[in-house]
């Protein structure tokens, strides 16, 4: 049985294609940004694991030379 459709219904399912594509390509758009955003957070956490093992490795480097020219000079 076929079903019949009225030019007020067809003219209402392309309004909602429409906006249906609209959201699609929304939604792409911001799984794209959502993506960089992961990257760049990926990065700044590399770098600041970076830095602090930087500041670690400097203060034991420091350390260890107070100490052994404390030791040295006895």
């Amino acid at each position: 049985m076929p079903v019949s459709t009225s030019p007020e219904s067809d003219d209402r399912l392309a309004r909602i294609e429409q906006k249906l594509d609209a959201l699609a390509t929304e939604v792409e758009t911001f799984s794209t940004q959502v993506e960089r955003s992961n990257d760049k957070f990926d990065t700044y956490q590399k770098a600041t694991q970076w830095v602090v093992q930087l500041a670690f490795t400097l203060i034991a480097s420091a350390t260890i030379t107070v100490i052994l020219s404390t030791v040295l000079n006895r």
